[in-house]
């Protein structure tokens, strides 16, 4: 009878590829001086959608009184459709011979994973911590930025240009 570890081998073995990949995908990536400057832009969109957000927030949390979880996916869904819309149309306006659809799916789906960050890092520090809300959601954004920068680049608009 082969051990548990023995049959779990290929599905490590597989992972490890796509890590692997990734890592290189990264490295290569950054030795571009266009993906510093897509970086730049992505991060004056992210700056916009971020001040969409906090603004969203406070105006939920302190002007409608909603909790700071739901306000938090209630910004972020007014956020994410702004980044997407300029993140299409300027930073990576190369990649936007894929159907707008498509992309937008993607998009969402790495902003929810980066929602998730963001939760994470809302509730650790307001609910464990008992940071105030406002600037407990600036960092959790902040700390969620860089997923989805990657995730968007690689992914979401990445694919187009395969």
């Amino acid at each position: 009878m082969p051990s548990p570890a023995s049959t779990d081998a290929p599905a490590l073995s597989r992972g490890a590829a796509v890590a692997w990949e990734l890592a290189r995908r990264i490295h290569l990536g950054s030795r571009q001086p266009e993906n510093w400057i897509q970086l730049l832009k992505f991060g004056l969109v992210g700056a916009s959608g971020y001040l969409i957000n906090l603004a969203a927030f406070a105006l939920l949390v302190k002007g409608v009184g909603i909790h700071h979880i739901v306000a938090a996916t209630l910004s972020f869904c007014v956020a994410v459709t702004n980044n997407f819309l300029l993140n299409r149309s300027w930073t990576f306006r190369d990649a936007r011979g894929a159907y707008a659809s498509f992309q937008a799916v993607r998009f969402f789906a790495v902003s929810v994973a980066g929602l998730g960050v963001n939760l994470l890092v809302l509730y650790g520090l307001v609910d464990v911590v008992s940071a105030p809300v406002l600037a407990s959601q600036a960092i959790a954004v902040a700390v969620a930025m860089p997923f989805n920068f990657v995730g968007n680049k690689l992914w979401t608009f990445g694919a187009a240009r395969r």
